[in-house]
């Protein structure tokens, strides 16, 4: 077996903006992974980050994914809603169905709303006007607070504070963790407003993990997992990209102004939420980088 490192691409769709959600703010994400070891001491993951290029032309990496050498794209979709030009959803299209491994995380109301044209997992992405949840009665504020904000705006916890979560049983591998009590993952970061995802009708995917908002106590997904079939490699849907973001992880990382909501520290000081945390971003990379 090759002792190769799987590599792994994270990029957003936006340009380098200082006072964003560029990728320099989700530097503990990278180290994270590029630090991490096999039982034989060597690298796992070789990470290349990166935001997208001007938006006046294709990426020059995302519309021709298909033909480098990545393994892996995490892809933060923190754009209005411009973020990805058509060139470039072929791109990670050609890219999964060629058995490339793909993570898709978004926000709120219609920020990501560019992934809505990525093949198959676009569609586990609902947004205010894009690509609409089917079912009115989740189509409704629930976040209180930030009022700027509409649905999906589902409201589980304070940036840098944790949530209990709930995963779904059959437990999938993305939630195990040997070292919790019951080898089962049951915190992650938590976010004022997170957006909204599903199943898409037909496609071989499930729910593994959801959780509650801890405003009107309703419940919303917050990952689907796509197996590796005929429309390529395995792929995860994330409702939050902040469940990723270093200021979410440690608000002392800094966040960009235009965030005004109150920040927690829990999950710094909650040692069990930081291993869970960890362990689901390492689960991930492994499950995304396994064929089966």
């Amino acid at each position: 077996m090759s002792n190769a490192p799987i590599k792994i691409l994270l990029q957003t769709t936006i340009e380098t903006t200082e006072d964003d959600w560029s990728i320099a703010r989700f530097g503990r994400l990278a180290e994270l992974l590029s630090t991490a070891v096999g039982d034989n001491e060597l690298g796992l993951y070789e990470v290349t980050a990166r935001d997208r290029g001007p938006l006046t032309a294709p990426d020059p990496v995302l519309s021709a994914l298909d033909q480098s050498d990545f393994d892996q794209l995490w892809l933060f979709a923190v754009d209005s809603g411009d973020g990805l030009r058509l060139e470039d959803c072929e791109g990670i299209t050609r890219f999964r169905q060629r058995g490339g491994g793909l993570l898709v995380t978004r926000d709120h109301m219609d920020l990501g709303s560019s992934v809505c044209s990525l093949g198959g997992v676009g569609a586990a992405h609902y947004f205010h006007t894009r690509n609409p949840n089917p079912d009115p009665s989740v189509c409704v504020p629930d976040d209180p607070f930030t009022t700027a904000i509409s649905w999906p705006n589902f409201h589980s916890g304070a940036n840098g504070d944790f949530q209990t979560v709930e995963p779904t049983f059959p437990i999938h591998p993305v939630l195990r963790n040997a070292a919790s009590p019951d080898g089962i993952i049951h915190f992650l970061p938590s976010h004022p407003h997170e957006g909204g995802i599903r199943v898409p009708e037909g496609a071989n995917a499930r729910v593994i993990v959801s959780g509650h908002s801890k405003i009107t106590g309703r419940a919303f997904d917050i990952a689907v997992a796509f197996e590796e079939g005929p429309d390529g490699g395995r792929a995860i849907a994330q409702s939050t990209f902040h469940h990723f973001a270093d200021y979410n992880w440690d608000t002392r990382s800094g966040c960009p102004s235009f965030v005004t909501e109150a920040p927690g520290e829990a999950l710094r000081r909650h040692p069990e939420a930081w291993a869970d945390t960890r362990a689901y971003v390492l689960n991930l990379a492994e499950w995304l980088g396994s064929k089966s």
